[in-house]
Protein backbone atom coordinates (compact mmCIF):
# COMPACT_ATOMS: atom_id res chain seq x y z
CA UNK A 1 0.00 0.00 0.00
CA UNK A 2 1.71 3.14 -1.30
CA UNK A 3 -0.08 6.80 -0.35
CA UNK A 4 1.56 9.93 -2.19
CA UNK A 5 1.52 13.21 0.06
CA UNK A 6 3.07 16.54 -0.54
CA UNK A 7 4.61 18.75 1.83
CA UNK A 8 5.99 22.03 -0.13
CA UNK A 9 4.19 22.19 -3.21
CA UNK A 10 6.61 24.10 -4.75
CA UNK A 11 9.57 21.91 -4.16
CA UNK A 12 9.04 18.66 -2.43
CA UNK A 13 7.19 15.35 -3.15
CA UNK A 14 6.36 12.83 -0.79
CA UNK A 15 5.73 9.12 -0.73
CA UNK A 16 4.74 7.00 2.08
CA UNK A 17 4.57 3.20 2.24
CA UNK A 18 2.85 1.50 4.88
CA UNK A 19 2.99 -1.97 6.56
CA UNK A 20 6.31 -3.20 5.01
CA UNK A 21 7.16 -6.75 6.20
CA UNK A 22 10.56 -6.01 7.72
CA UNK A 23 11.97 -4.57 10.85
CA UNK A 24 12.61 -1.03 10.79
CA UNK A 25 15.88 -1.83 11.82
CA UNK A 26 17.54 -3.63 8.96
CA UNK A 27 15.47 -1.25 6.68
CA UNK A 28 17.19 1.92 7.96
CA UNK A 29 20.90 0.38 7.24
CA UNK A 30 19.57 1.26 3.46
CA UNK A 31 17.93 4.14 4.11
CA UNK A 32 21.20 5.19 5.47
CA UNK A 33 23.04 4.71 2.34
CA UNK A 34 20.75 6.80 0.27
CA UNK A 35 19.65 9.64 2.06
CA UNK A 36 21.24 13.08 0.68
CA UNK A 37 21.71 10.85 -2.88
CA UNK A 38 20.43 12.15 -6.43
CA UNK A 39 17.90 10.17 -8.06
CA UNK A 40 19.72 8.32 -10.20
CA UNK A 41 22.78 7.30 -7.95
CA UNK A 42 19.94 5.59 -5.91
CA UNK A 43 18.59 3.58 -8.16
CA UNK A 44 22.10 2.24 -8.84
CA UNK A 45 22.66 1.41 -5.23
CA UNK A 46 19.41 0.06 -4.28
CA UNK A 47 20.19 -2.17 -7.73
CA UNK A 48 22.84 -3.26 -6.64
CA UNK A 49 22.40 -4.44 -2.51
CA UNK A 50 21.50 -7.71 -1.59
CA UNK A 51 19.65 -7.13 0.93
CA UNK A 52 15.58 -8.40 0.64
CA UNK A 53 14.46 -4.38 1.96
CA UNK A 54 16.33 -3.12 -1.04
CA UNK A 55 12.96 -4.16 -3.48
CA UNK A 56 9.80 -1.92 -1.27
CA UNK A 57 12.43 0.87 -1.30
CA UNK A 58 13.23 0.86 -4.76
CA UNK A 59 9.49 0.64 -5.66
CA UNK A 60 9.05 3.62 -3.34
CA UNK A 61 11.36 6.17 -4.99
CA UNK A 62 9.94 5.14 -8.12
CA UNK A 63 6.62 5.90 -7.25
CA UNK A 64 7.88 9.61 -5.65
CA UNK A 65 9.99 10.50 -8.67
CA UNK A 66 6.60 9.58 -10.95
CA UNK A 67 5.26 11.97 -8.86
CA UNK A 68 7.32 14.61 -9.06
CA UNK A 69 7.71 14.36 -12.70
CA UNK A 70 3.82 13.59 -13.57
CA UNK A 71 2.28 16.16 -11.05
CA UNK A 72 5.24 19.41 -10.43
CA UNK A 73 6.37 18.43 -14.04
CA UNK A 74 9.83 17.85 -12.04
CA UNK A 75 13.21 16.34 -14.01
CA UNK A 76 14.11 12.92 -12.77
CA UNK A 77 17.68 14.06 -13.14
CA UNK A 78 17.52 16.89 -10.88
CA UNK A 79 16.23 15.19 -7.71
CA UNK A 80 17.89 14.68 -4.69
CA UNK A 81 16.32 12.85 -1.53
CA UNK A 82 16.27 15.27 0.61
CA UNK A 83 14.74 13.20 4.12
CA UNK A 84 14.37 9.21 4.25
CA UNK A 85 12.80 7.60 7.43
CA UNK A 86 11.68 4.76 8.56
CA UNK A 87 9.63 4.24 11.58
CA UNK A 88 8.46 1.39 13.45
CA UNK A 89 4.78 0.18 12.29
CA UNK A 90 2.47 -2.38 14.11
CA UNK A 91 3.42 -5.82 15.21
CA UNK A 92 1.57 -8.97 13.86
CA UNK A 93 1.46 -11.63 16.66
CA UNK A 94 0.31 -15.02 15.27
CA UNK A 95 0.29 -18.01 17.27
CA UNK A 96 2.31 -21.35 16.51
CA UNK A 97 0.81 -24.63 17.92
CA UNK A 98 3.64 -26.42 20.26
CA UNK A 99 3.52 -30.06 21.87
CA UNK A 100 0.85 -30.54 24.72
CA UNK A 101 -1.79 -28.37 23.68
CA UNK A 102 0.56 -25.24 24.33
CA UNK A 103 1.09 -22.53 22.26
CA UNK A 104 4.10 -19.63 21.03
CA UNK A 105 3.44 -16.21 19.62
CA UNK A 106 5.63 -15.25 16.62
CA UNK A 107 5.73 -11.37 16.17
CA UNK A 108 6.64 -9.78 12.52
CA UNK A 109 7.49 -6.60 13.09
CA UNK A 110 6.23 -4.30 10.11
CA UNK A 111 7.49 -0.91 9.28
CA UNK A 112 6.92 3.26 7.59
CA UNK A 113 8.76 4.39 4.63
CA UNK A 114 8.76 8.10 3.80
CA UNK A 115 10.80 9.27 1.17
CA UNK A 116 11.12 13.05 0.26
CA UNK A 117 12.43 13.99 -3.05
CA UNK A 118 13.89 17.71 -3.41
CA UNK A 119 14.29 19.47 -6.67
CA UNK A 120 17.71 21.30 -6.83
CA UNK A 121 16.87 23.08 -9.85
CA UNK A 122 14.85 25.61 -8.19
CA UNK A 123 18.08 26.60 -5.95
CA UNK A 124 20.50 26.95 -9.15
Amino acid sequence: MIKKRKKNPNTETYAFSQHICMSAHKARRVIDQIRGRSYTETLMILEIMPYRVCYPILKLVYSAAANASHNMSFKKTDLVISKAEVNKGTTVKKLKPQALGRSYTIKKSTCYITIVLKDISLYS
